[in-house]
């Protein structure tokens, strides 16, 4: 039965009042006036009874301490925000600990990883992505829980009865090792740049499941040139070869910098470090390869602690001169801002100052801003110049997947305009299919060029466009069937 408390205090000789519930029993503290309140415990907020008894505290951990791959059952509060450069142990003891331990980790994360997922390799018959090189993987490849036989027959379920029996398949997706974290890059970089091979693990996904090496790149500014970097690697060698006589001094000058390596947390020239040698670090082009992705990812810097950062993969850069915010959750406002405050040292100015600043002043943020402006999308031969399938070069399958994207699957609602992203950060509420923590609001991310981009989600959980269909066909409730799910699919690779 709910309780209500009235308490009067003063404070700066005003009389103030305050009225509120108790819900079960506990004690609560008003720090501001040391008043201490009995039988008083945190309410749900919304979030169901007992979800908060059931989620665990953070364990203590150590740089290097593996870590659970289902983060997501873990919540509160860390005793520090601050980390420092010190390693657990000396050098040679963290290089022998962290390489004679790979094997058996990388063991458990692909045993993990195939147990979530079913990585057949099937792919779509003559569909590539847009260098034309890579095949476009189908799915869904997300295993259903035991007991469920299809996607059709999860759906019918409600959200409470998922959680319950614990059958939602899209749980989030961990970084592997988050107490060290960072980037990891996946093989195909690192065949490439063997200086950010990690001594401690690799990418957890298979290489045909990632985007394209090296993507190609589209400008804005010249579009008659199709991939203006012909199949190559823009890399600091070659960029002012391919690019004098295209680009603005001031543009080349951005483009500079934004393939120019500057230490990070973990990859540089102290003993702080994932790689067996020292490192010049690590540039916007390692994770974002020709203004695009190859996959990699990290953790968001925006929130402590350490393992309640969401791990994110790398968004695609193309088609940021028609987006209004940045970031996957703190919503940075312009490319020149983000480009400033990239977070190389995880949101740690204090790191940062112990290792060496990366000293991207604003007037450089700026040039590295104005070359972003002019990455463009990738070619839509399908689409008319409204973004709207042309009836004659498409299928009556993709036709039926966009009117299905402007109706009955309610895509448009977040993903409008010629970018198809609304600019807003929305909150989908997953935890309502599986006891774990919240992770609030999320930004929307552009679906134009998206066959270009897996995995997608912010954490990298779908592998391929089918998974992508299934997980908002369960979590808003459309009641898809399978036909439709499938023509969704088709008009978003047409996209």
């Amino acid at each position: 039965m709910k309780k209500k408390y009235l308490i009067l205090f003063i404070a700066t000789g005003s009389l103030l009042l305050l009225s509120f519930q108790v819900f079960k029993s506990g004690s609560f503290l008003l720090q501001s006036s040391g008043i201490v309140i009995e039988n008083y415990v945190e309410p749900d907020y919304g979030l169901g009874a007992g979800h908060i008894d059931s989620l665990l505290p953070f364990p203590e951990f150590k740089d290097g301490d593996r870590t659970p791959f289902d983060l997501w059952r873990y919540g509160g509060k860390d005793k520090s925000s601050f980390s420092n450069a010190e390693l657990p142990m000396e050098w040679n003891a963290w290089l022998a600990f962290n390489q004679e331990r790979k094997p058996a980790l990388m063991h458990d994360i692909d045993a993990y990883m195939h147990s979530r997922y079913n990585f057949s390799q099937e792919a779509f018959p003559g569909v590539f992505m847009s260098g034309g090189r890579k095949k476009i993987m189908k799915g869904p490849v997300s295993r259903l829980p035991k007991g469920i036989n299809t996607y059709e027959e999860l759906a019918n379920l409600s959200p409470e009865e998922i959680k319950y029996r614990d059958l939602f398949p899209f749980k989030p997706l961990a970084h592997p090792l988050a107490s060290t974290a960072h980037m990891v890059f996946p093989d195909a970089w690192n065949k490439a740049h063997p200086e950010h091979v990690r001594m401690d693990l690799d990418h957890d996904y298979p290489e045909a499941y990632l985007p394209e090496f090296p993507a190609p790149m589209f400008l804005t500014t010249h579009k008659e040139l199709g991939d203006v970097t012909n199949g190559r690697e823009i890399t600091f060698s070659n960029y002012f070869e391919i690019f004098n006589g295209l680009l603005t001094p001031e543009q080349l000058e951005g483009l500079k910098e934004l393939l120019r390596p500057s230490p990070t947390g973990w990859f540089n020239q102290t003993t702080h470090r994932v790689t067996v040698e020292p490192s010049t670090g690590v540039a916007c082009f390692s994770c974002h390869v020709n203004g695009h992705t190859n996959g990699a990812f990290e953790l968001a810097p925006d929130s402590r602690p350490q393992l309640s950062r969401l791990r994110v993969g790398t968004p695609s850069m193309r088609g940021n001169y028609n987006m209004m915010q940045f970031a996957s959750k703190r919503s940075i406002r312009s490319m020149d801002h983000f480009a400033e405050v990239e977070e190389y040292f995880d949101g740690d100015p204090a790191m940062m100052q112990q290792i060496g600043p990366r000293a991207i002043q604003k007037v450089v943020a700026n040039r590295m801003g104005d070359f972003n402006a002019i990455l463009d999308f990738p070619p839509a031969p399908k689409l008319d110049a409204m973004n709207q399938l042309i009836p004659e070069k498409a299928t009556e399958q993709e036709l039926l997947g966009e009117k299905l994207f402007n109706g009955k699957a309610k895509c448009i609602t977040c993903h409008s305009g010629p970018a198809f992203v609304d600019d807003y950060l929305h909150d989908l509420q997953v935890e309502r299919f599986y006891i774990g923590r919240p992770e609030g609001p999320i930004k929307t991310f552009s679906l134009r060029g998206i066959k270009d981009s897996p995995p997608y989600l912010h954490d990298d959980r779908l592998p391929t466009l089918d998974d992508t269909v299934e997980f908002f066909n369960l979590v808003l409730g459309l009641k898809l069937t399978k036909v439709e799910k499938e023509a969704l699919t088709a008009y978003l690779l047409c996209l």
